[in-house]
């Protein structure tokens, strides 16, 4: 089980959105984590086949996936970061309509969509319409029906986007539990979704890959570079324009930042222990003063 993508590009005029992407990926849970318009949805539709490259290659276990054609399809699950639904079918219906356009039989398919459900725990709401479901709700219902043909591969793009702190919890263990035997992979800008579930984390700027790794090794590339220090406001205002800032703590005649810098920010600044949003902070943030940055 591999799907091995090779210098992969995607041209759009004068854009290239995605930019000699390489990289190798087996079972486990893979995380691209980048800010918004890194290419994130414009890999995944290529890995999906909605969208062929400009050059390039994807391949499943040493087939073009695009020569596999509905031989692939059958192996993919994908939950688009906005995925359409019939409002006024029930969560039941919905799921079984799914699975009869996924070729499943009748019989199959209810038995494949109550498992599911409980799986994602909706068992109880299964006679709701769906047009009733919370937002966290409807976004495991599209992971219930990505998960129908119980595939080997699953792409969930930003699965989490607008949901509430428990509703996050709960999918991040959902998606652990779903990565068992399977290839998951999801993208995200919100970086206390992957830390703990993912088995391998990508970090992406502009079409390429900046970083990778686990998720230790991804926050070890930040060893030495991060630093508390307690300042008057005046060295605040002043730090913040020169470094990247991840926090800043108002405290008595001052306050106490924490700045990514290779050096010391100030004499007495001390290194304390990275974290990933450290990391996530010095590959796409930028100095209080630019005005033209990523975020």
């Amino acid at each position: 089980m591999e799907l091995t993508i090779n210098n992969l590009t995607k041209q759009f005029g004068d854009v290239r959105a995605v930019d000699g992407f390489s990289y190798a990926m087996t079972a486990g849970v893979y995380v691209l984590l980048g800010v918004n318009g890194a290419g994130k949805t414009t890999l995944m539709r290529m890995i999906t086949t909605l969208l062929r490259p400009t050059s390039g290659e994807i391949r499943w276990d040493g087939q073009d996936i695009f020569a596999m054609d509905s031989e692939y399809r059958r192996i993919l699950g994908y939950l688009p970061q906005d995925y359409g639904f019939y409002p006024d079918f029930t969560v039941s219906d919905y799921l079984q309509y799914i699975a009869s356009i996924k070729g499943l039989r009748p019989a199959a398919g209810k038995q494949r969509a109550e498992r599911l459900l409980h799986q994602v725990g909706l068992w109880n709401v299964r006679g709701q319409k769906m047009k009733k479901l919370s937002g966290g709700m409807k976004r495991r219902a599209g992971i219930a029906q990505a998960m129908l043909g119980d595939p080997k591969i699953l792409i969930l793009d930003e699965p989490t986007a607008g949901l509430d702190p428990n509703e996050r919890v709960r999918f991040r263990n959902l998606i652990s539990e779903l990565a068992e035997e399977r290839l998951v992979l999801l993208s995200t800008h919100i970086v206390s979704d992957v830390e703990y579930i993912a088995n391998e984390i990508l970090l992406m700027k502009d079409g390429r890959i900046t970083c990778s790794g686990t998720a230790e090794e991804v926050i070890a590339s930040m060893a030495q570079k991060v630093w508390s220090c307690s300042v008057s406001r005046q060295e605040a205002d002043r730090l913040t324009r020169r470094c990247k800032v991840a926090n800043i703590k108002t405290a008595p005649g001052g306050a106490v930042l924490r700045v990514i810098s290779v050096d010391a920010p100030t004499a007495d600044a001390v290194q304390v222990t990275p974290t990933l949003e450290d990391v996530f902070l010095s590959y796409f943030g930028q100095k209080g003063g630019v005005d033209d940055g990523e975020i």
